[in-house]
């Protein structure tokens, strides 16, 4: 089978550190790695469903077409609204996921679509 992925294109990440368990099995630290395994995966999956409800209503990654201030204003005013509506303990939409997916989108355009 051919395969586009050449090996030369991945390096192996080294600490220079590492830790061995008592059966001797030896990996590298896990100091300063990210811990996705701290994010619960049901506020996870609410966000995600958040997306899909957002790409059935507007088109897959509709929120990256944003370019203006004002576009991206959008996403601050939707972003606190949200957040009022969420400690107000409205439960009509999930207010929750809804202020991290503003947020999310913010900053994302912000860094990558400049």
């Amino acid at each position: 089978m051919e395969t586009n992925i050449k090996p030369q294109q991945y390096v192996t990440k080294d600490s220079g550190e590492r830790i061995e368990f008592a059966s001797g099995f030896t990996r590298d630290v896990n100091t300063d790695k990210p811990r996705y395994d701290l994010i619960h995966l049901e506020c996870l999956k609410r966000l995600a469903e958040l997306y899909t409800r957002g790409s059935i209503k507007y088109g897959d990654n509709n929120w990256r077409k944003a370019e203006s201030k004002e576009e991206m204003d959008r996403f601050k005013e939707s972003a606190f609204r949200h957040f009022i509506q969420y400690m107000m303990n409205e439960e009509d939409e999930d207010h929750a996921s809804a202020v991290v997916f503003n947020i999310f989108a913010y900053q994302w355009l912000t860094k990558y679509k400049k």
